[in-house]
């Protein structure tokens, strides 16, 4: 009997199942396996997203230098200086003129780029803005002469051999007018070519008093874009459809992003200011103020920082990232408190400006 008892009891404790206590170890070991695995997939995903993070900021910036190389390499294309069979000393060129695009939209000082533009409102902190100005045309850099002018709105120009072979201008064709004097202040037009046949090239809007002045042929498509970083992100406004010089954030829609989380723009002349041999002498961010320092300004220096999407917990920037041109044109991060907690990439190139080399050496330059 006393067997059978402790046996019954045995089997009561089994059929009880844990206790309270044996309950308590298993739930407390349970919790200790699920922060273990949680903090391991954390740290995993942390580790992901930087990389991650990291590809996102290569990309981004790629694409942005691309976009802004892409212009700068054509800045100044069909602006150039045209002597022709003008009287010794007598040029005409776009460049540092007032152009009048349509009714309304007007760019002061134009030139194959420019630096922080007066006209163009300024980007995020401690940025810089481009405007590059350039055409498509495949007739002649430096303008055709136009020989008279039967009326307002009609040139004979003197290039075309024969009235009956057609002038390498077209219908729809962007041009600019420059008459024999240079306007002082230079104030130009784009008009639109309407038709063209033999010698004589029609515009929609005529300028007087334009023989032996020179006629420039823009294309169908010239460019005229402003670059800036607004709001984090590298935006470009093309002023041949929209007015980049309004007010922001009233006309914000005219900016189109080309890619997110890009901090700074900042960008350098190339000047050649001893004998003009063609080689730069110094970088700086002064802007040409006449045709002739314009023919000594050879190339451009850009540096685009992108940033990793990835806010990371503690310093990982511990100083802000520098480029060749730091020394003119610092980049400078500080407007953001968080800055020190994002991993940053800063690419950055030298783009010679080949057009300006088509206006040539002007006396006393």
């Amino acid at each position: 009997m006393k067997h059978t008892s402790i046996q019954a009891q045995r089997n009561a404790r089994r059929d009880a199942g844990f206790s309270l206590i044996e309950l308590m170890v298993g739930l407390v070991i349970g919790m200790i396996g699920i922060v273990i695995m949680m903090q391991i997939f954390s740290v995993s995903e942390g580790y992901k997203r930087t990389t991650t993070g990291g590809d996102d900021a290569q990309n981004n910036g790629a694409i942005s230098l691309y976009s802004v190389l892409r212009d700068l390499r054509q800045a100044g294309q069909g602006t150039n200086s045209f002597n022709g069979v003008m009287p010794p000393g007598a040029a005409a060129s776009l460049i540092n003129c007032n152009l009048t695009l349509r009714t309304g939209v007007t760019v002061n000082s134009i030139g194959p780029v420019v630096i922080n533009h007066a006209s163009i409102p300024a980007g995020d902190t401690n940025t810089d803005t481009l405007l590059v100005f350039y055409g498509n045309s495949n007739d002649s850099p430096e303008g055709d002469m136009v020989g008279s002018q039967p009326s307002t709105n009609v040139y004979r120009m003197t290039g075309f051999a024969a009235a009956a072979s057609a002038p390498s201008m077209r219908a729809s064709d962007i041009v600019v007018a420059h008459p024999q004097t240079r306007p002082s202040p230079c104030a130009l037009s784009m008009t639109q070519v309407s038709s063209a046949s033999g010698s004589d090239v029609t515009v929609v809007a005529g300028l007087a008093g334009m023989s032996n002045g020179a006629l420039f042929n823009l294309g169908q498509s010239p460019r005229i874009v402003a670059c800036a970083v607004r709001g984090e992100a590298l935006t470009m406004c093309d002023y041949m459809v929209s007015d980049c010089s309004g007010a922001l954030p009233a006309n914000a829609a005219n900016w189109t992003t080309i890619a997110s989380n890009v901090v700074s723009l900042r960008a350098l002349y190339g000047h050649d200011t001893g004998v003009m041999d063609m080689i730069v002498d110094t970088y700086n961010q002064t802007t040409p103020t006449t045709e002739c320092l314009w023919t000594r300004m050879r190339a451009v220096q850009v540096a685009l920082v992108a940033r990793s999407a990835q806010l990371e917990k503690d310093v990982v920037t511990s100083a802000a990232p520098t480029w060749a041109g730091s020394g003119a044109a610092a980049i400078n991060l500080s407007s953001d408190g968080n800055w020190q907690k994002y991993r940053y990439k800063v690419f950055e190139t030298v783009v010679p400006l080949r057009n300006t080399a088509w206006l040539g050496v002007q006396s006393g330059c």
